[in-house]
């Protein structure tokens, strides 16, 4: 069976239903995967149906746009390529980065080093990765216009940001695609981002939509995390957290034995029954887990299962937030 596309929003791109989040196949981990090995598997998910990439400069930084880049080649106009700007990186390439800048001169900065490094023409969706509150976001949405009028981007794309940022920026150029983490233990964009976005016709783009692999029911709190894994930092990960959280992947089991498919496959599959614009990009590594989450779109839940889902959701507490408090100061801003 073929994936379907989806229709991202009033003028953003057609993807598959589901993309494929790249940024560990190159950063994030101890020892970094075979880049090889990672390039098969990109190929693999383009010959399975994806065709929506995500990836940005800081993952590595710069390496898995090259990942990314040599392992899409050979696809140039099949395949949908994201990334993003708006991170100033130390100047010796260590990971990491010394703080946000989204100002003009860099942005026309990074667009050419990522053009260069995803070896494409133009960017099919250039999102800044975090709002820079030094630099006006309608300065930066007037540099991004620039940049499709140029023809060196596509589609104008927002992550994190505020509902009156979206607003702001989209009144100067009109955003296609936001992203931002949404998942059934992350339900933060229900309240005014996905509300915002059905009125002005920006596609939904969902990362981390398995809770950074918590859903998939293989997590329990004697869980070891790398000092280099964002979980090591994040508290909803602590053992105690994990344990009181577990509530909720015993309702994805519940739900995945009765329809014969995997807690994961449920929790995406919820995600892509909320809206048709919503695409979610779940990472992987592994050639498993990839066809796993391809078949969650061939997951249907019915209108009484998503009410029985919605209803115990809105009764469950979820512990522990989910970023440690540098990296939470720049959200929805």
């Amino acid at each position: 069976m073929e994936i379907p596309r989806r229709k991202l929003g009033a003028r953003g791109p057609e993807v598959s239903a589901i993309g494929l989040g790249c940024m560990r196949m190159s950063f994030g981990q101890k020892p970094l995967p075979d880049k090889k090995e990672m390039i098969a598997l990109i190929r693999k998910a383009v010959e399975l149906g994806i065709n929506f990439f995500d990836t940005a400069e800081v993952y590595g930084p710069y390496t898995n746009e090259e990942l990314v880049g040599e392992a899409l080649e050979p696809f140039k106009g099949q395949v949908v390529i994201a990334t993003k700007f708006g991170f100033e990186m130390y100047p010796d390439g260590r990971p990491g980065w010394v703080g946000l800048n989204s100002k003009p001169e860099h942005i026309r900065r990074a667009v050419e080093g990522s053009l260069k490094r995803l070896r494409v023409e133009a960017i099919d969706v250039y999102y800044q990765h975090r709002v820079d509150p030094n630099v006006p976001i309608e300065v930066v949405a007037e540099t991004v216009k620039e940049l499709i009028r140029e023809g060196k981007v596509k589609h104008f794309g927002l992550c994190e940001a505020s509902a009156q940022t979206i607003r702001r920026a989209h009144a100067v150029c009109p955003v296609s695609v936001v992203q931002y983490e949404y998942s059934m233990w992350w339900r933060k964009p229900e309240e005014e981002i996905i509300p915002t976005c059905e009125e002005l016709g920006i596609g939904f783009v969902a990362y981390s939509p398995l809770g950074k692999g918590f859903l998939t029911g293989t997590i329990d709190e004697s869980a070891k995390f790398d000092e280099v894994d964002i979980r090591s930092r994040i508290p909803r990960f602590t053992p105690e957290n994990i344990k009181k959280n577990l509530v909720l992947v015993e309702l994805l089991k519940k739900i995945a034995a009765r329809k014969g498919a995997t807690p994961g496959q449920i929790a995406l599959a919820w995600l892509l029954a909320k809206k048709p614009w919503i695409v979610p990009i779940p990472g992987t590594t592994r050639l498993d887990h990839l066809l796993e989450n391809v078949g969650a779109v061939f997951v249907e839940l019915t209108r009484e299962e998503l009410q029985e889902i919605d209803n115990v959701l809105s009764e469950i507490k979820i512990w522990g937030e989910r970023y440690p408090e540098d990296l939470e100061r720049m959200t929805y801003l």
